[in-house]
Formats: structure tokens, C-alpha cells, sequence
């Protein structure tokens, strides 16, 4: 229980109107996009200026009180699900853009900043901010940086970390570190930038980004192939990356995601097909036109029945946007929906789908699989009820078994969604013990009172 005296002292610090005490309130914030167990926080916090998240975080350390920072709740792994007695603390109200400089190609912005807000913004002076993930919409960039977020265009323009040329943030004591610089080069110090790239909010509260931008791609063509066969798609897949291409996207769609899409979107998604692989170019105009040739060649040897090719923007943007639809039409079709998060090295995308397909058999589940096949990052989204405790059960050994094919595959048990609970208790299979007890000494000499975010990235450990 939270003293009086405390709550007053946040009320005083932050104002009446930014701490939420009312249960229902609480609730609010009680989940992520993970299929766990909601937490009612004791508390919830509403920053509304920088240097606040450093008093609330040395508030909570000396009073001892689990702190979990949240965007927009849309990770996938339960890391922004808090303690029963600790406190949320929200970062909406600090959604600014400092600044956007066009000369040296960064942006300065607060943790609450959205995605795509910033996407849009760079886009309106002529350059281009790449990751894109599914929630682009509504998660923010704090997120992003603390979940490592990818997205779509992963593949040739890399993830979050590739795009984080600096920040600052508070430690338990309110003191605010700095990390990196606007500078294309910086070795100053401990790359602690680095460090705080997918923690998971356990290392410190964040208070400012500093973001790379580039200057956008010329050109672009876009095109849908499509297969009789799952196996002919991720063989092509294979096939691109072995041919030295890397596409802008490379994303794949098994039967029974593209009829929940189509019946979602109404995009004209052809629903008799086995799989589709939605694949964008881009660049210099020679070069975009060379590779696209290249890779309607390599669709057609491996199987693929029709090589359909976008005729403008709206076509593109309406497949593309259809594929992202893909979580929203599968959570339609029943009550519980685990979206997973299987990676593997590319080469062996192949062999990650016929997996998933085999357990599919095997346990009698519905599973659509569609992702970034370019990258390895695939989602086998499983479908089901968590209320029939048997069919929950069923699911939870699937998943087990899924990790054990992606990591005999030499993959990982997260490309981008995180460890947080839900994959905590998988990650001494990947990482070893050592691994978790070196983390866990790190994160004791920097956070003492384990009040950062507990129980995630680290083994499930809190304290």
C-alpha cells in the first residue's frame, strides 16, 4: 500500500489530474497485448515535463516501489504489465518533437512521440525515419527503442537500433544520464545508448531519443506472387536473399491468413491461394527496375502462378495496408489470439514454416502464419479460446515446441516483440544461465532496489 503522504507528494509534484487512484482507472493499465493475467497497478502516474520522470523515479526508489514506464501498451510479451503493489507511469503527455534538423538528418523527440507521427513529419521535410512496426499508429518511439521494434521494412533498413544515435534518461536516483550525440560518429564513453536498446524500461526511465533519418528511396515497385504451394513461397524467399537482393519488404501469408485479410479488408487478395509473398524494391530508378526483374525470374522458377505488379500508389498502399490489417482479421475469428514471434536466419525460413504447419497437425490448432520472411521474423498466429482450459493447455505445449524448433534452427525466441513475461522462463535455452546471471549483476549495480520494471528480460527474476 501506497502511503498518503507519498501520494500526496506526487500529487504535488505532477499535479491532481495526473495521478490516477480510482480502480477503474488503474485497470486501464493493468495489460499489454500479451494473452496474461492483467495487474492492477497501485498507482498511475501521468508525467506532463521531462525532468519529472527523474523525482518520480527517485520517489519510487526510495520508497522502494516497482516502476513500470508505458507507452501505448501494444508489446506483445507482457512488458509493460506492472507489479500488484508498484506504479505505471505514462508517457502520452510527452509526445513533443524537439526538432527535426534536415541538414545533419536526426530528430530530437520525447518517449511518447507515436511512430508514425514522426514517420509523417520527417516525410513533410523530405526525409524518411524507416522502422515500421505493426502498431506504427499508436506505439511510441520509447517503446520502440525499449522493445527494439521492427517492422516491415526491417529487412533492408534494419530495426530501432539501427536508428538511435543517442538519449538521455533518468537512473533511480533522478540523475540524468546522457548517451550519444547528433554526431554521425561518437565512441564517448560506454555505449550506453546501446545498453538501453531493447531493456525493457529495466535499466532506466527514458526522457529524450535522438533519432538517424535518411533521405528517401527515388523510386519504388511493388508486386504480389502468388503460389499453389507454401513451400514454392518460402523457397523463393531463399532464393532472393541468395541472389543478393534485399527488398525494401519481403512478407509472406499463408492460406488461412490471406482469407482472414481479404474477408477483413477487401483489398482483392486472391483467398484460393496457398500463399502469397508481398515484395517492395526501392532506390535509384535503374536499380529498382533491374531487381524487380531479377525478382519476378526468381518468383516464377520456384513455383509462383501469377506475378501481379502494383500500377500506382493506391494499389501499393491498399495491399500494403492489408497486410498490416493481418493481426486485426485473425483476432476476429476467435476469442483468444497468441500472435508468436518465431525467428530464424533467413535460409531456413523454409524449414520454419513446415514446422509451424507440423504442429499445426499435430495439436489440431488454427494457425495463420504470415511476417517479414525476408528477415527470418515470422508470426504464427495461434487462435483459440484461453477459457477451455484444455485447448489453453494444448497451446501453451505448442508454444514450448515452437521455441525449440526456432532455436534448433539456430534462431531466437524474439526478433522484435521482447522477453518481458511471457518468454522469460524460455531464455536460459537461448542465452544460457551464465548469460542471465551476468544481466542480473548489472542490472543490481545500477538498480539496487530492483524497482525497474522487475521480472522482465532477465529470467522472470524479481529480486
Amino acid at each position: 500500500m501506497i502511503s498518503k503522504s507519498l501520494v500526496d507528494r506526487f500529487t504535488t509534484l505532477l499535479g491532481k489530474e495526473n495521478v490516477y487512484r480510482d480502480k477503474i482507472d488503474r485497470f486501464n493499465y493493468a495489460y499489454d497485448a500479451a494473452v496474461l493475467e492483467p495487474v492492477i497497478p497501485e498507482l498511475v502516474l501521468r508525467p506532463t515535463d521531462r525532468e519529472q520522470l527523474g523525482e518520480v523515479a527517485r520517489l519510487c526508489n526510495e520508497n522502494k516501489l516497482p516502476l513500470t514506464v508505458r507507452g501505448a501498451g501494444t508489446n506483445l510479451s507482457g512488458g509493460t504489465i506492472p507489479q500488484k503493489e508498484g506504479v505505471v507511469v505514462l508517457t502520452q503527455a510527452l509526445n513533443k518533437i524537439i526538432e527535426i534538423n534536415e541538414a545533419d538528418m536526426y530528430a530530437i523527440v520525447e518517449p511518447g512521440v507515436v511512430t508514425a507521427t514522426l514517420a509523417s513529419e520527417a516525410a513533410a521535410k523530405g526525409l524518411f525515419y524507416p522502422p515500421d512496426p505493426g502498431s506504427q499508429s499508436v506505439s511510441t518511439l520509447g517503446g520502440n527503442v525499449a522493445e527494439n521494434a521492427g517492422g516491415l521494412r526491417g529487412l533492408k533498413y534494419g530495426v530501432t537500433k539501427d536508428y538511435l544515435m543517442g538519449l538521455s534518461f533518468f537512473d533511480v536516483e533522478g540523475n540524468k544520464i546522457k548517451s550519444g550525440s547528433k554526431t554521425v560518429k561518437c565512441v564517448t564513453g560506454y555505449n550506453l545508448s546501446g545498453l538501453m536498446i531493447a531493456s525493457e524500461g529495466t535499466l532506466g526511465v527514458f526522457s529524450e531519443l535522438t533519432l538517424k533519418l535518411i533521405p528517401p528511396p527515388q523510386t519504388s515497385q511493388a508486386m504480389m506472387a502468388v503460389y499453389d504451394t507454401v513451400e514454392g513461397a518460402t523457397q523463393t524467399v531463399a532464393a532472393i536473399i541468395a541472389a543478393k537482393i534485399l527488398p525494401c519488404t519481403l512478407e509472406f501469408l499463408d492460406n488461412f491468413t490471406i482469407r482472414a485479410v481479404e474477408e477483413f479488408s477487401h483489398a482483392g487478395l486472391p483467398v484460393d491461394a496457398n500463399a502469397l509473398l508481398l515484395i517492395e524494391v526501392d532506390g535509384h530508378p535503374e536499380q529498382v527496375a533491374e531487381e524487380a526483374n531479377i525478382i519476378r525470374e526468381i518468383c516464377s522458377k520456384n513455383g509462383s502462378t501469377r506475378i501481379q505488379i502494383a500500377e500506382d500508389e493506391v494499389e501499393k498502399n491498399r495491399i500494403w495496408e492489408a497486410r498490416r490489417s493481418a493481426l486485426s482479421a485473425l483476432a476476429r475469428l476467435k476469442p483468444t489470439l497468441v500472435l508468436e514471434d518465431a525467428t530464424v536466419p533467413r535460409s531456413k525460413v523454409p524449414d520454419m514454416v513446415k514446422g509451424v504447419q507440423q504442429l499445426a497437425g499435430k495439436y489440431n490448432l488454427a494457425i495463420g502464419t504470415f511476417g517479414h520472411a525476408g528477415d527470418g521474423n515470422l508470426h504464427p498466429t495461434i487462435l483459440c479460446d484461453k477459457r477451455n482450459r484444455g485447448e489453453w493447455e494444448t497451446v501453451e505445449k505448442m508454444i514450448g515446441e515452437l521455441f525449440e524448433i526456432a532455436l534448433d534452427l539456430g534462431g531466437t525466441l524474439s526478433g522484435e516483440h521482447g522477453i518481458g513475461i511471457a518468454k522469460a522462463g524460455f531464455l536460459a535455452r537461448e542465452i544460457g544461465q551464465a548469460s542471465i546471471d551476468y544481466s542480473r549483476k548489472m542490472k543490481l549495480s545500477i538498480d539496487p532496489n530492483n524497482i525497474l520494471n522487475p521480472g522482465k528480460q532477465v529470467g522472470g527474476w524479481n529480486g
